[in-house]
């Protein structure tokens, strides 16, 4: 199959928007106005429930940003002049941002990690596990603000989940074609997901980097039929751990070389007219951004040791190790969930808390230090990808930096509006945690830390994790910075869900045949269409996961 390269859709789709102009040339709201900041917090409220029941009855949290977004929308719809104001897209940006940070933080970042601890029968232990996860998913936060469209993390890669919240935003307040293409697209996308289709990614596949989730969708279907294909089920060897461990390596590397200067930070968004796309930020900042992120992610671990009572369990050289593999860890799982995020709108965020749990059990550590690492490496990377998500669909509303100044302060009112879901995030968990786990509700991946924790691990391990690590250290050199198919593949190996294997690899087929067939101008329907298949899958599994938790608690 001959596949074309990456192609940047978004900076096609909209260049001269209307409805993006019209609010570009007003001024862009504030997130702590009193109107903007209620409904950022009743929004947030809804959020960290949505996202504490899922994580506990389901053991997924959902991406809420839609959900935010049409309630914006629904609150600028009612008559009277308060309301108004919810019409301007950008405060509807500001609105799902803090949402589905609140969703995020409180299911995927804080609940999780204080659930190990509580099975590992440490419960003196819970509050500590509580405070420093707060710290590392505040880090987590201000880490993407930092990086976000910097070589490293440019704005114009997909980020598949912005475009979709952003083009759902656009279509509700301009109408016309637009929005009956995302429409027709939503109604395709909840008929099928309710099929079983997992349409939110074949949505992402519409959009995101074609070689990149081939090897996503490759390795989906390699994990759930390994079984039959090799007589051996991969997991159970920690291949897919080796080779992201062997990728993450070499994508450090790559971010290194980008610093340096030795790719373009330069994209060209169309070359008909030559246009020039060049990154708010600098690699510089990338500087920047890691070294004072390595800083607070020590300064976290050092509370947690301090807090958590392990300086008790282990020599001071191990101890100072601890601290520095903690940040470390936290660190690197961050980056490695951050591409996988902004290439296929997934990201493996439990998995790769489990690498950093693995090697943690080979160095030995004592199973409290465990329990406080793989709670503080969890709760880094949700919370930055999806503030990587929220971020692409404000820099698309906000005309993609065609006004730099405008962009970067509307960067930082989400940025605020983020901390805001986070804080109300931390509030509910530390009101609620409690009730769940007493009556032996927790994420089912806590399940599996603990019980990873009790068993120990093998010498045996090393051999595989080294093997297969150099294995995706060379696919990941191969494909390169710009393709990432490495972390990609690795990402596919770690999850089972063979319908969303088989839905990427279809729908890359599809995308391929259609655009071969029609050229550039397929480019814009099929890139509303993508995100219509997200938007409706999302629309459904919200809507049907939280009425199905309602019925059940009935």
């Amino acid at each position: 199959m001959d596949l074309p390269e990456k192609q940047n859709l978004s900076s096609e789709i909209g260049e001269n928007d209307p409805i993006i102009e019209k609010y570009l040339k007003m001024p862009h709201p504030r997130t702590l106005e009193p109107g903007t900041l209620i409904i950022i917090l009743l929004t947030s409220i809804l959020g960290a429930i949505i996202g504490l029941e899922l994580i506990v009855r389901l053991g997924i949290t959902a991406n809420t940003s839609i959900i935010g977004a049409l309630i914006a929308v629904l609150v600028g719809l009612i008559p009277g002049e308060h309301f108004a104001g919810f019409k301007n897209i950008h405060r509807q940006n500001l609105v799902e941002t803090s949402i589905s940070a609140a969703t995020f933080g409180a299911g995927n970042a804080l609940l999780l990690a204080m659930g190990t601890i509580w099975l590992l029968n440490k419960m003196d232990i819970v509050i500590p596990m509580f405070i420093g996860a707060a710290i590392g998913m505040l880090v987590d936060i201000t880490m993407m603000y930092w990086l976000f469209d910097t070589p490293a993390f440019p704005a114009h890669e997909a980020w598949p989940p912005g475009i979709a919240t952003s083009e759902t935003i656009l279509a509700a307040a301009e109408g016309g074609k637009r929005a009956l293409i995302l429409v027709g697209a939503g109604i395709i996308g909840a008929i099928g997901q309710s099929l079983k289709i997992p349409m939110d990614v074949v949505g992402v596949a519409w959009i995101g980097n074609i070689w990149a989730l081939l090897m996503f969708g490759v390795g989906l279907l390699i994990r759930a039929y390994s079984p039959v294909l090799f007589g051996i089920d991969i997991n159970n060897l920690y291949i897919p751990h080796g080779i992201m461990i062997g990728a993450g390596i070499v994508a450090l590397i790559q971010i290194t070389l980008i610093i340096k200067g030795k790719r373009l930070t330069r994209q060209k968004l169309e070359e008909k007219e030559d246009k020039i796309y060049k990154t708010t930020r600098n690699p510089q900042d990338i500087i920047n951004s890691l070294r004072n992120g390595f800083i607070l992610y020590i300064i976290g671990g050092i509370i947690l040791a301090a807090s958590g009572g392990i300086y008790s369990k282990m020599s001071l050289p191990m101890l100072i190790w601890w601290i520095l593999y903690a940040a470390i860890a936290a660190l690197v799982s961050e980056l490695m969930v951050g591409i996988s995020a902004m290439h296929a709108g997934w990201f493996p965020g439990f998995a790769t808390a489990l690498i950093f749990l693995v090697l943690g059990m080979l160095m030995k550590f004592p199973p409290l230090a465990l329990g406080l690492l793989v709670g503080y490496t969890a709760c880094t990377g949700p919370a930055f990808a999806d503030m990587g998500y929220d971020l692409k669909t404000g820099w698309l509303l906000r005309g993609r930096a065609k006004d730099a100044k405008f962009e970067l302060f509307g960067r930082s009112q989400q940025y605020v509006a983020e901390l805001l879901g986070a804080a109300v995030a931390i509030i509910m968990v530390a009101m609620s945690y409690q009730k769940y786990f007493s009556q032996n509700l927790f994420p089912p991946v806590d399940r599996v830390f603990a019980a990873t924790i009790n068993a120990g691990a093998q010498p045996w391990i090393w051999k595989y994790l080294i093997l297969w690590g150099i294995v995706g250290a060379i696919i990941q050199y191969i494909g390169g910075a710009e393709r990432q198919i490495g972390i990609l593949f690795a990402t596919g190996l770690l999850i089972l869900n063979p319908r969303a294997g088989f839905a990427v690899v279809a729908a890359i087929i599809i995308r391929v045949i259609i655009e071969k067939t029609y050229g550039k101008k397929a480019q814009t329907p099929i890139y509303i269409s993508a995100a219509g298949f997200i938007a409706g899958s999302t629309l459904y599994s919200f809507f049907t996961s939280t009425m199905g938790l309602l019925v059940k608690k009935k």
